[in-house]
């Protein structure tokens, strides 16, 4: 029975965390070892281990120690999607990875629906970063979070519908440019599929580099788009897909094979296979990708 459970120096390897640090857990928050034997050491069973994994996860994601040791304390009787920790006045903690610390305010903003913090938070992100670093190191690492607790607990839409609609207006708020010249770009989402703020970032970063877009949203069927694209003309297209189920190279092709035909087609978005791509059809790897490309090719057709 001396050998059952595991010793201190086995579950600091196993967390990757030091032994100073279990005793710390152990004697300020009582998560240390429950196996005893008299003559032994106190080992770590199976139900120990649950509870400092999630105690490692959690501060490891900028949950305060005193209130992830009291969600671990409930780790082998809590089902994984339901050991989320109340943050801010309600809701669930908002995991951003890596991060910094104004996605951190972002969300923590988000999850108290805080919205005139979110929009002032998000405006001054565009601003002073402009609008790419502003999408991926600001808003796309918090939408990913509140992505990562909905599937884990079926909750958080209120705060992903508010999220949105916050960054919809501060994009939509970007001054658009204004000339003689219509727009070469026009965005659109894949039918069906309703992620349209990858798209509304990429319209406001075109607009601050001067350079008009039409942006037609989420859920274009491919026989509007197909309208659009014959009564305007445009020398770029990018349809946008975020999921599998929405990416049908169909409406590619049907671009291709459109009479006006556009000069560049992007297929945007983690939805879309490299692989089934029709020949021709480009598939940028980010928003910067994609705002470089439809940039080139919109002012070489006006050059």
């Amino acid at each position: 029975m001396a050998d059952d459970g595991l010793s201190a120096g086995a579950v600091a390897r196993r967390l990757g965390v030091a032994v100073t640090t279990l005793r710390t857990w152990h004697q300020r928050y009582g998560l240390g070892p429950s196996s005893h034997v008299p003559g032994h050491h106190r080992r770590y069973t199976a139900e120990d281990l649950s509870r400092l994994e999630v105690m490692r996860r959690l501060t490891g994601e900028g949950i305060a120690p005193a209130e992830a040791a009291r969600w671990a304390r409930y780790a082998p009787d809590v089902p994984p999607a339901e050991q989320q920790p109340a943050r801010d006045g309600g809701g669930f903690a908002i995991p951003v990875g890596r991060a910094g610390p104004t996605a951190r305010g972002l969300a923590r903003a988000a999850i108290r629906l805080d919205v005139d913090a979110m929009r002032e938070i998000m405006a001054r992100a565009v601003t002073d970063q402009g609008v790419v670093s502003a999408w991926d190191d600001v808003l796309r690492p918090v939408l990913a979070g509140i992505g990562e607790r909905h599937m884990a607990s079926k909750r958080l839409i209120e705060v992903e519908h508010l999220f949105s609609r916050t960054a919809t207006e501060v994009f939509a708020a970007v001054p658009r440019p204004r000339g003689a010249e219509p727009p070469r770009i026009l965005l659109a989402c894949a039918d069906e599929e309703q992620h349209s703020l990858p798209l509304e970032a990429m319209a406001a970063a075109l607009a601050i580099d001067g350079v008009a877009s039409r942006l037609l949203g989420a859920r274009v069927p491919s026989v509007a788009l197909a309208d659009a694209v014959d009564r305007t003309g445009p020398d770029v297209v990018m349809i946008w897909s975020h999921t599998p189920d929405t990416a049908d190279p169909a409406q590619l092709v049907a671009l291709q094979d459109a009479p006006r035909r556009p000069v560049l087609i992007l297929a945007g978005g983690p939805g879309w296979s490299v692989d089934s791509l029709p020949t021709g059809v480009v598939a940028p790897t980010s928003l910067a990708e994609a705002l470089q490309l439809a940039q080139t090719w919109a002012r070489r057709s006006l050059g």
